[in-house]
């Protein structure tokens, strides 16, 4: 029998957040009939943990409990923790923020080796996006982590998670909202091309989608919150819908599925603006 993992991305939760905690609650019962090995939380688990504790220290909250007696393997994504200065001037990652996610949700990378009854042998790396580009202390700690997190993988597969997907379409793609900056994705190559990686799933997007490259498969989580209008990502392939990922760990490859449970919503931004993001002025 495969290992079971499931993904839960982008929740945005909050205490005014009623749409996604009504979500998530739902997630929640599904996880609970069918517990997972582990339940990786590929960010934005808060609506605004950058600048609110109270947010964060929900979303930690409520993440446990969804994850039940599995472990819960969490990184950060942009609103817990804030991101690079091009892509949030006024919410940078930095070592307050960073210190904040660590005392509610312990390191914000991770190594989780899995083993199920038939001989599957799993590697889960998780690594944290948001310092990528960044030049902070922490972004040379997590490239020797990943030199760490491949060593002695004997006939172990590699699932990478991070928030942010490597690039949209392909490694030279240039910079942009969406993905980790070029000039950080060298860190990621002893990864992306490693012999042994199966499966790279992130978040971010707010776009379910499934590309299989050689034996790769990239998964781009659904949210668990919210839809961007088609306009904010233009040319950007993908189905807007709300839900969470199942991954079957195989001995030699994944299987994903789309888990959207009954009743679930996928409100666009717009409609949930006033109790998320409000524009300013």
């Amino acid at each position: 029998m495969p290992i079971i993992v499931a993904q839960v991305s982008d929740a945005h939760l909050g205490p005014r957040t009623t749409v996604f905690q009504a979500n998530m609650a739902r997630i929640e019962a599904v996880l609970h009939a069918d517990p997972p090995a582990a339940l990786v939380a590929s960010g934005d688990l808060s609506l605004d943990g950058a600048d609110r504790d109270a947010d964060l220290s929900f979303a930690a909250t409520a993440f446990r409990r969804a994850a039940g007696r599995a472990p819960l393997l969490a990184i950060p994504g942009n609103h817990d923790v804030g991101s690079t200065a091009e892509t949030m001037p006024s919410q940078t990652v930095d070592e307050a923020r960073l210190a904040r996610w660590d005392q509610m949700l312990g390191p914000d990378r991770f190594v989780q080796d899995l083993d199920g009854p038939g001989g599957e042998s799993w590697r889960l790396v998780g690594l944290n996006s948001e310092i990528m580009g960044t030049g902070l202390a922490r972004e040379a700690e997590q490239a020797g982590f990943v030199t760490a997190a491949l060593e002695a993988l004997g006939r172990r597969r590699i699932a990478l998670f991070l928030h942010k997907p490597p690039y949209l379409h392909g490694m030279d793609d240039g910079f942009d909202y969406w993905s980790v900056p070029p000039a950080a994705r060298a860190t990621l190559v002893p990864l992306l091309s490693h012999p042994a990686l199966r499966l790279v799933a992130s978040g971010h997007l707010h776009l379910h989608r499934l590309v299989r490259r050689g034996d790769v498969t990239h998964a781009w989580a659904p949210p668990a919150s919210f839809v961007c209008e088609p306009e904010i990502q233009p040319g950007i392939p993908g189905e807007r819908l709300a839900g969470f990922l199942r991954h079957r760990l195989h001995a030699d490859h994944v299987e994903v599925e789309l888990v959207s449970p009954t009743g679930i919503r996928a409100p666009f931004l717009d409609e949930v603006r006033a109790e998320t993001y409000p524009r300013q002025g």
